[in-house]
């Protein structure tokens, strides 16, 4: 049974380029060493490998130094329309007066991209096609949203947004189920470092859940929703995943895989996976 219409160029504007991009990433956010990144870093300043031309001075280098924080990261395409579209390649060197709202602003954009992309995948869900209208509706106010003014993003009433959507995706998640009659299908109350290799985790539900160091070698994955599921060090060696639900670049990157593992066709295998 397939779970996904097949239809590439929905995902188009939702893969990061970050030649596009002004570091966003490298600058707006708060760092934590502990999380994977180089240092401990204040929200608005800029990584201390962050070159001048917005390249990472140390991204080849990457998997050897740890930096899972950073492998992990992905914007899902919300800083080039900052950088390009809503400010038109001014970036926040060229006008410094205003790099606090170019941060806030992206942070905004970001949060609405990370939506419109569970939007999109909902949207392509063979079993949420009776929500096919709303959830449409949802991704085209999206889209309106992030070309707006800076003023107008930074005034939005995100979290009321974020509810409607929510309540779409609970609706989503539902029907996918049904679908796969896994409504009732058990999963463990705890993941974190177990062994489950070789199991057909096919219609759990995996909804942030913490997968942290699980061993999911040579899983099924087939309608199984990962929506916030924490995946950090989470093993896939040989996995199939290609019909999975709501998972994400920033969830494979964090993980472990290789040429093996099964992806769904929007995503790209991470350099690390041999």
């Amino acid at each position: 049974m397939m779970i996904h219409e097949r239809n590439d160029k929905i995902w188009d504007h939702m893969k990061a380029d970050c030649s596009k991009c002004s570091g966003l990433c490298c600058t707006a956010l708060f760092f934590s060493k502990t999380d994977g990144f180089p240092k401990d870093k204040a929200a608005g300043q800029p990584c201390t490998n962050l070159l001048n031309d917005y390249r990472c001075k140390i991204h080849s280098q990457l998997e050897n130094q740890e930096m899972k924080g950073c492998i992990g990261y992905d914007c899902f395409g919300a800083g080039q329309q900052v950088t390009q579209v809503i400010y038109q390649g001014q970036t926040w060197n060229d006008i410094p007066d205003r790099s606090t709202e170019i941060f806030d602003v992206f942070i905004n954009v970001f949060k609405l991209y990370q939506i419109r992309y569970y939007l999109i995948e909902a949207a392509s869900l063979i079993s949420a096609q009776p929500l096919k209208e709303s959830i449409q509706c949802l991704i085209e106010e999206n889209i309106k949203m992030c070309h707006y003014s800076p003023e107008s993003i930074l005034s939005l009433d995100l979290e009321q947004y974020r509810q409607r959507s929510n309540h779409i995706l609970k609706q989503v998640c539902k029907l996918l189920q049904q679908s796969l009659h896994s409504e009732d299908k058990k999963v463990p109350a705890n993941f974190l470092g177990g062994n489950f290799k070789g199991r057909d985790m096919s219609g759990a539900d995996l909804s942030s859940k913490l997968l942290i160091a699980a061993n999911f070698e040579k899983c099924l994955f087939h309608g199984t929703i990962f929506l916030g599921a924490d995946t950090r060090d989470t093993n896939f060696n040989n996995a199939d995943l290609s019909e999975a639900v709501f998972l994400t670049q920033g969830q494979v990157n964090s993980a472990k895989g290789n040429r093996n593992t099964k992806l769904p066709c929007h995503l790209d295998y991470p350099s690390t996976w041999k």
